[in-house]
C-alpha cells in the first residue's frame, strides 16, 4: 500500500510542511518522533497520512506532548502494516456526539458513514474545524484523501505551506 505523508508544523503564526518517511516506523510514538524532528519547537505540529487515496489518518501534537489521533476508517488498520503502527490501539469515533450550536457543521453533518471514523475527530476544532466537519469532509462522497487534505488545510491557513510540498 503507498502513501503520502506529511507534517504541518506552526510556530508562532507560521506554518511551514515537510515530506516524510514512514517507513521505518514501529508504532504510533515512531511517528510522533517523526513530528518532533521535523520541529523541536512548534506549537502546533499536524501529521497528515494519504494511503492509497483511500483513507486519511491525523496526528497531533501540542508543544511537542499530547499525541491524539484520527483515522477515516478503521479498516486501514487492517489493510496495511502502516495502518495498524497508526490506528491500531484507536477505538471508533462516537460521530453522533456534535456540538449542536455549529450550524455549518449540522448542515454538513453526514446522516450514515459507509467508513468507521477511529480516534478523535475534534482534534481539530480549536483549529477551525468542528469534528461534524471533519466526518462530513471524510464522508462525502467524490472526496479524496488529498482532497480532504486541502480543505482542512485552507480552513486552518497551512495551505501555502502544504501545497509547496505537494508541488515539490
Amino acid at each position: 500500500m503507498s502513501y503520502f505523508a506529511v507534517t504541518a508544523t506552526r510556530t508562532g503564526d507560521q506554518w511551514e510542511a515537510s515530506e516524510v518517511d514512514l517507513d521505518d516506523i514501529a508504532d504510533i510514538e515512531d511517528a510522533a518522533e517523526v513530528m518532533r524532528d521535523v520541529n523541536p519547537d512548534a506549537e502546533v505540529a499536524l501529521l497528515f497520512v494519504d494511503a492509497d487515496d483511500s483513507y486519511l489518518t491525523i496526528l497531533r501534537l501540542d508543544q511537542g506532548d499530547d499525541l491524539r489521533a484520527f483515522g477515516s476508517d478503521a479498516e486501514y488498520a487492517s489493510q496495511s502494516r502502516l495502518g495498524e503502527t497508526l490506528l491500531a490501539d484507536l477505538e471508533p469515533d462516537d460521530h453522533d456526539d456534535f456540538d449542536e450550536e455549529d450550524e455549518e457543521a449540522a448542515v454538513r453533518r453526514p446522516t450514515e458513514l459507509d467508513a468507521e471514523p477511529v480516534g478523535e475527530a475534534d482534534l481539530l476544532s480549536d483549529l477551525g474545524v468542528p469534528s461534524a466537519m471533519l466526518l462530513a469532509l471524510c464522508a462525502k462522497d467524490g472526496m479524496l484523501p488529498t482532497d480532504v487534505m486541502t480543505e482542512l488545510a485552507e480552513r486552518i491557513g497551512c495551505a501555502e505551506a502544504l501545497e509547496a510540498v505537494s508541488d515539490a
